[in-house]
C-alpha cells in the first residue's frame, strides 16, 4: 500500500506545483500588461480634436472675462440711460378728500426714443395694492397727479405720460413727454437670446430711491438731506449736484419659470423696473419684486415681454 501512496502524494504534489506556477506566470503577464500601459505614451490626439479643445477653453476664458467685465462696462456704457422715477398719486371718490394720497418711486430705462420701460406698479402705483384695488372696486378713481424721471447728469426732470400696460405681468412703458430732452441718451439694447440658467446677471436702479442716494452723497449733503427721504425737492437738489447715480448689484439668474426670472442679485423698494444684464450688456429682464429675508430671491420680469409693450406705445 505503501508505494500507491507515495505515487498518489508525488501527483498531487506536481499538480500544485503546476498550479501554482500558472497563477505566478499569469500574475506576471497582468503586471506587465498594467506596467506596459503605465508607461506607454498616449495616443496622439488628433489635430481636429485638439484644435476643438482648444476653441473650447478659448470661449470659457473669453466668457469669464466678459462676466468680469460686465459690471464696468455697464455702468460706463449705459449709467446715463437709467432714471430714477417720482411720482404722488391718490385714490378717492368723487366730492370726498382722497382715501389715499401717496408717493411711488421706482426705476425706469430707455428701450425706444422717448420711450421709458419700468414696472406696472411704478407707472400705476395702485396696481397690485390690496387696499387701493378694494377702493376701486367700490367706485373710487385713481389718480396720477404726477410723475417724472430724473436721468443721470440732468439738472432737471422730465415728465412722463402714459403709455402702454401689460394686462399679465407687472410691466409698463411710459412716454417722455419732452422727448427732445432724451434724445443722446443710448437706448437699451434687449437681448434677442433666451436667457439661461447659471449666468452671470448685473441689476441696476435705485433701491431705497432717495435715501438711497442720499446715503452716498458726500458727508455735507447727506447731513441736510438725510430726513427728506422722500421730499421732491430732495430728488432736485441731488439732481442739480450730479449725484442721481443708479447703484449696481450683481449675481447669477437662479431660475426661469415662464416669464418670470429668478435670480440672487439683491434689491430693495425703489429699484422696480430696472434693467437686468447679461454678460453680452444686453438687457434680459425687468427687475420688479423681492422676497423679503431672502437674498436669493429677487423676481425680475423676461425682457419678451417687453417688446409689445413697445410696440403699442410706438403706435
Amino acid at each position: 500500500m505503501s508505494a500507491p501512496e507515495s505515487f498518489a502524494e508525488s501527483a498531487v504534489c506536481e499538480t500544485w506545483q503546476q498550479v501554482v506556477q500558472a497563477v505566478l506566470g499569469i500574475v506576471i503577464v497582468l503586471g506587465a500588461l498594467a506596467m506596459l500601459h503605465y508607461y506607454s505614451p498616449a495616443p496622439a490626439v488628433p489635430a481636429d480634436q485638439l484644435q476643438k479643445q482648444v476653441n473650447q477653453l478659448s470661449r470659457e476664458v473669453a466668457q469669464l472675462q466678459r462676466e468680469q467685465q460686465m459690471p464696468t462696462l455697464v455702468l460706463s456704457r449705459y449709467r446715463n440711460s437709467i432714471g430714477y422715477i417720482s411720482g404722488i398719486y391718490q385714490v378717492g371718490f368723487a366730492n370726498q378728500p382722497a382715501k389715499i394720497h401717496a408717493r411711488v418711486s421706482g426705476t425706469g430705462f430707455l428701450v425706444a426714443d422717448g420711450l421709458l420701460a419700468t414696472n406696472r406698479h411704478v407707472a400705476e402705483p395702485w396696481y397690485g395694492d390690496t387696499e387701493a384695488e378694494e377702493l376701486i372696486h367700490r367706485g373710487a378713481v385713481p389718480t396720477l397727479e404726477s410723475l417724472v424721471v430724473f436721468f443721470p447728469g440732468s439738472p432737471t426732470p422730465l415728465n412722463l405720460a402714459p403709455g402702454a400696460v401689460s394686462s399679465t405681468d407687472d410691466l409698463a412703458v411710459v412716454k417722455i413727454e419732452d422727448s427732445d430732452k432724451a434724445r443722446g441718451i443710448p437706448i437699451l439694447p434687449l437681448s434677442k437670446s433666451k436667457p439661461a440658467a447659471g449666468e452671470a446677471v448685473t441689476v441696476m436702479g435705485y433701491p431705497m430711491g432717495i435715501a438711497g442716494m442720499v446715503a452716498k452723497s458726500p458727508a455735507g449733503i447727506y447731513q441736510r438731506l438725510a430726513f427728506r427721504r422722500n421730499d421732491l425737492n430732495a430728488a432736485s437738489e441731488l439732481a442739480a449736484l450730479s449725484l442721481i447715480r443708479p447703484s449696481t448689484t450683481c449675481g447669477h439668474l437662479g431660475d426661469i419659470v415662464g416669464t418670470k426670472l429668478i435670480y440672487d442679485a439683491p434689491t430693495a423698494h425703489g429699484g422696480s423696473g430696472g434693467p437686468v444684464f447679461d454678460s453680452n450688456a444686453e438687457v434680459i429682464g425687468i427687475n420688479s419684486a423681492y422676497i423679503d429675508g431672502f437674498s436669493g430671491g429677487t423676481l425680475g420680469i423676461s425682457a419678451e415681454a417687453l417688446r409689445p409693450l413697445i410696440q403699442a406705445a410706438q403706435r
